[in-house]
């Protein structure tokens, strides 16, 4: 169980640093923001579709959902902010407009 969890801490934190640098890219779309948005308001509102009181079902829908929502809005990107939002995650460095950026030294 323990194995599971860890998977799926380490897909929502990749995702979660894929969204970042996608909301951060000069041409994100407006619905992108609106949705990041939105995902936030639902994990801090304390209306849920399951009430957090209860005591572990309450926590699993906000585990389930957010997610599903990360998932669903990165799957919806356009194919350039994705890239580079995913070579950014990776932690090589991209222009803007996708070129990976080179950097030369001289001596």
């Amino acid at each position: 169980m323990w194995k599971r969890i860890a998977v799926v801490w380490t897909l929502v934190k990749v995702d979660a640093r894929v969204l970042w640098y996608a909301l951060q890219h000069p041409q994100s779309p407006r619905w992108l923001k609106l949705g990041a948005v939105g995902m936030v308001a639902y994990l801090l509102s304390p209306i849920d579709f399951i009430p957090d009181m209860l005591p572990v079902i309450g926590v699993v829908d906000d585990l389930v959902l957010i997610p599903l929502a990360m998932r669903w809005l990165l799957g919806r990107l356009p194919t350039s902010i994705r890239e580079y939002a995913e070579r950014r995650a990776r932690g090589e460095s991209v222009d803007p407009s996708g070129k990976p950026t080179v950097v030369r030294v001289v001596d």
